[in-house]
């Protein structure tokens, strides 16, 4: 057997895909093809059903892949404490993250992590929560953080972060009005709403938030739905409309008078963010290096921090 041969079959069980195996991989799907069949000819046994688009392990299948689990992850852990042993630890890091945390929780983490093991390399993807948690779910990623929890059994949560939502409104909104001023669901119901895509971790603790208030989405002029955060904040500046951030995006803006930032009254706009993974997803020695590196601190921190590094990002 050889090793790429388990790499790919393994990927192929997690991923109950061939095409998704080999983009993982990085290798085309005729060598992923290529790989399973030799290594069920070189056993004599079918370890893939293999049923229209459908994929499932047959009995044998099973019992290699758990097999080939802990022959993959000695031979990872063998070269991790070879390179302990010279002083430098090599390899690469998927994470998948929303978009608050990829900006603003992330570098710093990456930073951090880069001074103990400065061999190491990263690659980040960026998703709004909920495919966040089905990418973590369906075995493409080890771990992610997201701004919102969608419930599964077999994924772990651990908060890490928080940050508070806030109203930009166009300069022109409410003449009257200061940066940090509250003002009531009344005296924003009728104006048009600029909200980010349905499973973003925003709009889902907006909506949660006025749930809390008896309130519907219906009930709000929603003019669009957008992905990204910077097109959001470029169409409250020119007047089109309202909308809700993260009050970690607007610092750079408040210097720069681009739109007001008001609160909203009688709401608890206060998120977390949460370090997520697969419950029995087994990690690579640098996967679990990683993991700790991020949780470890979080038994420490003090009730009021709101990065895992230390300090306050909050807006005050």
């Amino acid at each position: 057997m050889d090793i790429k041969q388990l790499e790919t079959f393994i990927e192929v069980a997690k991923l109950k895909s061939f095409s998704k195996a080999a983009n993982k991989l990085f290798i085309t799907q005729p060598t992923v093809t290529n790989h399973i069949q030799n290594l069920e000819k070189e056993l004599e046994t079918v370890l893939i059903n293999r049923m229209g688009k459908s994929i499932s392990l047959t009995k044998a299948g099973e019992l290699l892949y758990k097999k080939a689990l802990d022959i993959t992850n000695a031979i990872a852990m063998t070269k991790f404490e070879l390179d302990s042993f010279k002083g430098s630890i090599q390899g690469n890091l998927d994470i998948i993250s929303s978009s608050v945390p990829r900006k603003y929780l992330l570098p710093d983490i990456i930073h951090n992590f880069l001074k103990d093991y400065p061999d190491v390399t990263f690659s980040i993807t960026n998703n709004d929560s909920k495919e966040v948690v089905s990418k973590i779910l369906d075995g493409e990623y080890d771990f992610g953080i997201v701004g919102a929890k969608y419930e599964a059994l077999n994924l772990e949560y651990v908060e890490i972060m928080n940050d508070k939502l806030v109203i930009i409104a166009p300069l022109s909104f409410r003449e009257d009005l200061n940066d940090f001023d509250e003002i009531s669901f009344k005296e924003i119901e009728n104006q048009k709403i600029i909200f980010r895509e349905s499973g973003s971790g925003t709009r889902n603790a907006f909506e949660k938030s006025l749930a809390e208030l008896n309130i519907n989405m219906e009930d709000l002029r929603i003019v669009a739905n957008i992905e990204d955060t910077e097109s959001i904040k470029e169409l409250v500046s020119l007047g089109t409309g309202l909308s809700f951030i993260s009050d970690k995006e607007i610092v750079n803006d408040l210097k720069l008078k681009r739109y007001k930032v008001l609160n909203l009254k009688g709401a608890n706009l206060i998120r977390s963010f949460y370090f997520v993974y697969h419950k029995s997803a087994i990690l690579s020695p640098l996967g679990k290096t990683f993991k700790e590196f991020v949780l470890h601190p979080c038994a420490k921190k003090e009730q009021n921090n709101t990065s895992i590094l230390g300090g306050d990002n909050d807006i005050k």
